[in-house]
């Protein structure tokens, strides 16, 4: 299809890059909404880092690299690397800054609350001895100085760790000569110990409501001279290096994958420096000594607050009581199709179960696949697995369905970003225990959410498949949106054996019932699918998209909704993260919307309506509309065939789209706006906890959450 012609209005599209830095600003925004619950504004600050980190040890990274190759080509949003880089270094400068001011504030806040943060000369007499006790039993044993002169090559500074750099003279003394003051100083650094807390509660008087907390650094920093007796420190700043994390696989010539992800593993430490952030007033011989070593002169960042505020994330575990400070903890709903009938097959052969979490409990999943590692009558269970919590039932019901000599088989992604380690545990776990473990195809991420049981009944074999818009991961389970189907549809079943015969043996299924796979033919089923609503939109029949997702990149796919918009489609994107596209460019996007909501819980799911003249159809996908997830990932995107199902996923988006208290409107500058309305007001993620708002009803809801204001 032709675009159609538009007005000149700048760009037709949006950068990758500064569009994720408005993501990251729309989190911030949520560290400084004062009607947020001030520890959880501490939290969605300590995302901000995270969130940061990541941003500059892969994509700035990655950017750098083309520089240093002296790459120049223009990106599709009009961008050279170099033109890029410099204008990713101003924003980003800008951002932290905003950061450290809310940190500030926030600070202010919890002191009005009796939460307080003290530097070491505020510590009363009994804090101090608790203190010095604490710092020669704990901290003192674990610490190493780490000496930098002709003898001692500089050490390695490891990625995201907390450094002290320390200048020091020789302590001669009352005597000096001329000589000895000429001399350079000496330089050492010193590694905050990550096993330790960074943030230690201080004893308080019983009486005293007030509860007082120090940096781990601040201990270290008063008693620095315990670790170099003979010298007088100069100067004692903090320090933190961030470096290239991307892994350089290759994956053609690896003979054992695993053994090649952990050799990667192990380069990551050694990964080109991308960004130094130092202490506000650094000792400027301590700064000429770092950017000589890891060669970096314009992304140096100068802070003013310590480094590295993603100890914020763990404030809300130090601080006792103050729930009002807090969101009311709530439990996740027990899906009430399976509340009754402790049977999941007895269920599933009745009907497809749609499961929205966390407002329904993931509890529903790992009890299925406990049910079946224990069932006599399942011959068979298969499942992919992309990021998997730190003690996960799923794993132990897996393991126990292999020991009882059933037929398991386990696709684990290794490849799964700072995640590698952790699937390379499992994976060893679960081949020991006799699971038949893979680790995707070449080239490719398996980032598909799926779960086939194979059951025998009577004298036939009856598939049951769950397939999901996020991991199996009951941590995440909790903290983000995500959507999951049961289904025991022919067609699905069929599908899903398909999909795992392409990963675990030689097979080129290409033709598929009812699911859609990238990267073979996801992206032209898409646009087919948007093709033909501009079809019905050009016949006078109903055509309308809406589409949620967490990032929308690809350019083709945006050129697609472009044509379609033109054709006198409306379109409504939910797109949480970054977007490339620019709505409402007269002639170009003007039946184009788009909005994101960052709010308590991480929207992550993935929904897909097509109006389709009036007989809508509703997929469900673990694939974002990135060139990765749509070329270089497996991908699948399954359709909604239960009417009732249906209905609840229309509901779930009239209720994202009516979200006028944390919706964010994308301007065409690239720019994102609140929404405003003449509506009561109407918040998606609260409104969601009443499971009836969504979800049609056949039986008593048990035990709901309860509601928020």
């Amino acid at each position: 299809m032709e675009l159609t012609d538009y007005k000149k209005q700048g760009p037709r599209y949006l950068n990758r890059d500064l569009s994720w830095v408005e993501f990251n600003r729309r989190v911030l925004m949520e560290a400084k909404d004062v009607t947020t619950p001030l520890l959880e504004r501490a939290k969605f600050l300590s995302i901000v880092s995270s969130n940061l980190d990541e941003f500059m040890s892969v994509r700035v990274a990655g950017i750098q690299d083309q520089i240093r190759a002296g790459y120049s080509k223009k990106d599709f949003s009009g961008y050279t690397p170099e033109g890029l880089y410099k204008r990713l270094i101003s924003r980003v400068s800008a951002m932290v800054s905003e950061q450290y001011r809310t940190f500030r504030d926030i600070l202010r806040q919890l002191a009005k609350e009796n939460i307080v943060f003290l530097d070491y000369a505020e510590l009363n007499g009994v804090q101090r001895k608790a203190m010095e006790t604490y710092y020669h039993d704990i901290v003192f044993p674990v610490l190493t100085p780490m000496a930098v002169d002709q003898s001692r090559p500089f050490p390695l500074v490891h990625n995201g760790f907390v450094y002290l750099a320390v200048v020091l003279m020789r302590d001669n003394g009352a005597v000096r000569n001329d000589d000895e003051e000429d001399q350079e100083p000496y330089f050492a650094i010193v590694q905050i110990p990550s096993n330790l807390s960074r943030i230690i509660p201080l004893p308080h008087n019983s009486n005293s409501k007030k509860q007082s907390f120090i940096l781990i650094e601040e201990l270290i920093r008063h008693h620095i001279q315990t670790l170099f007796s003979g010298y007088v420190p100069l100067a004692v700043h903090e320090f933190r290096l961030t470096r290239n994390a991307d892994l350089a696989l290759d994956e053609e010539g690896a003979e054992d994958l695993l053994e090649e992800i952990e050799k990667e593993l192990r380069k990551r430490r050694w990964g080109a420096p991308v960004r130094l952030e130092i202490e506000e007033g650094f000792h400027p011989y301590a700064l000429e000594v770092l950017q000589e070593e890891f060669e970096i002169q314009d992304a140096v960042f100068e802070i003013d607050g310590p480094l590295d505020l993603g100890f914020l994330g763990k404030l809300p575990g130090a601080v006792k009581g103050y729930s009002r400070l807090r969101y009311p903890q709530i439990d996740p709903v027990y899906p009430w199709e399976f509340a009754d009938n402790e049977d999941f097959f007895d269920v599933l052969k009745q009907r497809d179960v749609l499961v929205y979490h966390p407002y329904e409990s993931f509890d529903a999943v790992t009890d299925f696949i406990v049910q079946a590692s224990e069932d006599p009558a399942v011959m068979a269970i298969k499942m992919t697995l992309y990021r998997v919590s730190g003690n996960s039932p799923l794993i132990q019901a897996l393991a126990k369905a292999a020991e009882s000599g059933k037929q398991v088989t386990v696709v684990v992604e290794l490849k799964a970003r700072f995640d590698e380690e952790r699937n390379i545990a499992w994976a060893r776990k679960l081949e020991k225990a006799g699971c038949h473990v893979v680790y995707g195809l070449i080239g490719l991420k398996t980032h598909a959410k799926v779960l086939l049981v194979i059951r025998q009944e009577g004298r036939e074999l009856k598939r049951y498949v769950h397939m999901g818009t996020g991991n199996y991961n009951d941590t995440t389970a909790r903290l983000y949106t995500d959507i999951g189907l049961f289904s025991t549809n022919p067609a699905i079943g069929e599908d899903a054996s398909q999909l795992f015969n392409l990963i675990t043996g030689y097979s080129d299924a290409d033709q598929w019932q009812a699911i859609t796979v990238a990267p073979t033919g996801m992206k032209d089923r898409l646009f087919s699918l948007i093709q033909r609503e501009a079809e019905h939109a050009a016949a006078g029949r109903p055509a309308k998209i809406i589409a949620k997702m967490n990032s929308l990149s690809n350019q083709e796919m945006i050129d697609e909704l472009y044509v379609a918009s033109g054709a006198g489609v409306d379109i409504e994107l939910v797109v949480r993260g970054v977007c490339c596209l620019r709505p409402g460019v007269e002639g170009l996007s003007e039946r184009i919307k788009v909005r994101s909501i960052v709010d308590r819980f991480l929207e992550h799911s993935r929904i897909y309506y097509f109006e389709n003249g009036g007989n809508p159809e509703v997929w469900l996908s673990s694939a974002d509309w990135m060139t990765r997830n749509l070329t270089r990932r497996l991908e699948i995107m399954c359709p909604v065939t239960s009417s009732s199902n249906r209905e609840a996923l229309e509901q779930i988006m009239k209720l994202t789209l009516a979200d006028n208290v944390k919706a964010k409107r994308l301007l065409p500058n690239g720019k994102y706006e609140p929404i405003r309305s003449s509506e009561p007001a109407l918040r998606s993620q609260f409104e969601a906890l009443d499971i009836s708002a969504w979800k049609p009803v056949e039986a008593p809801i048990p035990a709901s959450v309860p509601k928020l204001s």
